[in-house]
């Protein structure tokens, strides 16, 4: 046997770190340290006799060689993955865990529909839920998938649509409508009261609005600011002001006349939640089932909004 030959793992190693363009994430994806993935791969250019990525402190990036290898082994590893797969398929029923990092809304669309048909359909899988609000890098703490918008998924993943369209909407409480009038442009929010949104990173979100082709940021005032949706509607419901916030969050309170949308013409409709997951590994048997049951129910969750 040729012992200067990559093994498998090694191949698997060197796409991660391509498909990643980081040592970092890759070594959080397969679970090494990544200075242990960094002599991994400098073996095998040594054993190989040619640089197969560039490095710098803050990048990496294929070599010529880096990038014609890529091209023969990506094909290759992802058929591997393809057979283990379809060995799964002799064992007669999936089990295990499948844990899924969400926001609010996208926990409660899959406990409506697609969450009862994969327990009762599946009753030896577990689903461990978690929807903590923040954004995280699923692979580094060690999700199966995640819930996102579609727009803020990572370009490595894959996506899985479901419950829609979305948008955001300004809604404030009819009495403070009464009172303050309604703004008729999106500049007019700044002559009133608005409850402003800390995002997770500190900074306050600017309100986007758009119609027409036409866009606008507004960096909106108010006495109020928080960092939940769920509280953002209860203070808008007791007349504190005007907020922003995702429409199916707010339906509820919509549809009992609690808040009135205004600037309707201007919170336009962009892609909805997805469930995302790495393209570039294999899928576990029960991800893979909850992805094959979300498919089915997503239809019926884009005629319940």
């Amino acid at each position: 046997m040729n012992t200067s030959r990559p093994s498998l793992a090694e191949l698997i190693s060197f796409a991660t770190v391509a498909a990643h363009k980081s040592f970092r994430k890759a070594a959080d994806e397969l679970r090494v340290s990544p200075s242990t993935l960094s002599h991994t791969i400098r073996a095998v250019e040594t054993r190989l006799g040619v640089r197969l990525l560039h490095r710098t402190t803050r990048s990496v990036a294929l070599t010529e060689a880096g990038q014609g290898l890529l091209s023969r082994v990506q094909p290759l590893i992802k058929e591997v993955d393809a057979a283990l797969a379809d060995i799964d398929n002799y064992r007669s029923r999936p089990s295990g865990t499948v844990r899924i990092n969400s926001n609010l809304i996208g926990g409660r669309i899959l406990l409506g529909l697609a969450v009862p048909r994969f327990l009762d359909r599946y009753p030896e899988m577990h689903l461990d839920l978690v929807t903590e609000g923040r954004l995280v890098d699923i692979v580094k703490e060690g999700f199966d998938a995640g819930i996102r918008l579609a727009e803020s998924v990572p370009q490595d993943m894959v996506v899985v649509a479901f419950g829609g369209t979305s948008r955001f909407v300004a809604v404030a409480a009819p009495a403070y409508l009464r009172k303050h009038g309604d703004p008729k442009s999106p500049l007019d929010l700044l002559h009133h009261a608005c409850i402003r949104y800390r995002m997770r990173n500190g900074n306050i979100y600017r309100w986007e609005f758009e119609r027409r082709g036409n866009s606008m940021d507004v960096d909106v005032h108010g006495a109020l600011t928080l960092d939940e949706d769920r509280l953002m509607i209860d203070a808008a419901i007791q007349g504190l002001g005007i907020a922003f916030v995702p429409e199916q969050a707010a339906s509820e309170a919509i549809a009992s006349r609690k808040l009135t949308v205004v600037l309707d013409d201007w919170c336009p409709h962009f892609p909805g939640l997805c469930l995302y997951y790495p393209g570039h590994r294999q899928v576990p048997a029960g991800l893979r089932a909850f992805v094959e049951v979300l498919k089915e129910v997503a239809p019926l969750t884009k005629r319940q909004r």
